[in-house]
């Protein structure tokens, strides 16, 4: 599996990978993508709870795998425990005294109910990063509260700011709660083996899902703190920023993100309105976002005579930021993406090539292969594993 990984920073990392569903198994991920070995350790029987969930691929034998599950946990090795068990508790001592770094996304004090909490695990391993990864972190009153993405998206105001005005609640459509953790841990876990450089000691990263999403709230709390008005939904439309949208046209939609004055000009200039960029209503950021409603009509009613592609042109043509609305198929085939190898190719043994999202964390001294080793079968690697530490 060694030989299969990506090279990187991380190449020298053991990575014990003690979680499931998303927001662990993608921080691993990344983890992985960096050249970092991981271990996934999994329940017996059903492993991760992720490969149940669809959608779901036939294989050549007719059996199906969660696409889901192999798009998370690409690239690493499988071992099943139960951490319950005497032996398999031995088994991942021994993991724990070879690795670098533990990932766990289990809900405070269920570590420490099992014996391998931070401080009995610090006493003794003292150079491991514990990186704990749970709804509401380790601390506060909610820490042995469960969470899922959904419930940390409704809790930590992201919710409330997506969708239009007066719809009802609008999940943001990745699961945004997961990713932002698994994010903010990767970016936790690197500052801790930095440190360690240093010190010699590893330390306990403590990442809560709803801190992550209270972190990401940035223009909203902004805008509270200012004026004391509760942000709401918006749709498309930028609180604080005009023409910053979606827009209409004859035959669909575009993004529109003029963020200056000399934007707007060049858009109202493509337009073959001129005229709006001097209009008192629009002269300046402010004056458009007072009057975004007025704005809106005046650009739309503009953009209603052509299709959106012969409008994109000219305002690339001016320097205007702008974009079609893409859909999946369209970003899977898209010039950019695939320039910056952002489609790769898992080869797993029973489905064959499977593309799936890239790495987007780009480094100069490193190649980015178009190729990905598939994600381990449950218990995949156990031989393996036991020979390497004596145990089997």
């Amino acid at each position: 599996m060694s030989d299969t990984r990506p090279k990187g920073p991380f190449s020298d990392i053991l990575v014990v990978d003690l979680t499931r569903v998303l927001a662990g198994p993608y921080c691993a991920l990344l983890m992985a993508e960096l050249g970092a070995r991981v271990i996934k350790i999994e329940p017996p029987h059903h492993g991760d709870d992720s490969r149940m969930v669809g959608p779901f691929l036939k294989t050549k034998s007719g059996k199906t795998k969660s696409g889901y599950f192999l798009s998370i946990n690409r690239g690493k090795e499988s071992i099943a425990l139960d951490l319950k068990a005497l032996d398999d508790r031995e088994i991942f001592d021994a993991l724990l005294a070879r690795a670098d770094v533990l990932i766990e996304n289990y809900r405070g004090g269920t570590m420490e109910k099992l014996g391998f909490g931070w401080e009995a695990l610090q006493a003794r391993y003292p150079r491991l990063i514990y990186a704990g990864i749970s709804g509401f972190g380790h601390t506060g009153p909610y820490a042995q509260r469960p969470a899922y993405d959904m419930v940390v998206q409704a809790m930590g105001g992201i919710m409330s700011l997506t969708g239009h005005p007066g719809s009802p609640p609008t999940r943001v459509g990745s699961s945004i709660g997961d990713l932002t953790a698994g994010l903010f841990a990767l970016g936790g876990i690197s500052a801790a083996l930095y440190d360690r450089t240093k010190t010699g000691r590893g330390m306990k990263v403590d990442i809560s899902m709803l801190d992550c999403q209270v972190a990401i709230l940035e223009n909203a709390i902004a805008r509270y703190v200012a004026t004391g008005d509760v942000p709401g939904p918006l749709g498309s439309r930028h609180p604080s920023i005009a023409p910053f949208a979606a827009f209409a046209t004859k035959d669909g939609h575009i993004v529109i993100a003029a963020g200056t004055d000399l934007l707007f000009a060049r858009v109202a200039k493509v337009l073959e309105r001129p005229e709006l960029a001097t209009d008192p209503r629009f002269r300046t950021n402010p004056d458009r976002v007072a009057h975004w409603q007025a704005l809106q009509h005046e650009i739309e009613t503009a953009l209603a005579s052509r299709n959106s592609a012969d409008w994109l042109r000219p305002l690339e043509e001016e320097g205007v930021p702008c974009a079609p609305l893409n859909d999946v198929a369209d970003v899977m085939v898209n010039p950019q993406v695939a320039a910056r190898n952002m489609i790769v190719t898992a080869l797993d043994p029973d489905l064959g090539p499977l593309k799936m999202q890239g790495n987007p964390i780009k480094l100069s001294t490193y190649d980015d292969p178009t190729t990905r080793a598939p994600a381990p079968d449950l218990d995949a690697n156990r031989a393996e594993i036991l020979k390497e530490l004596g145990l089997e």
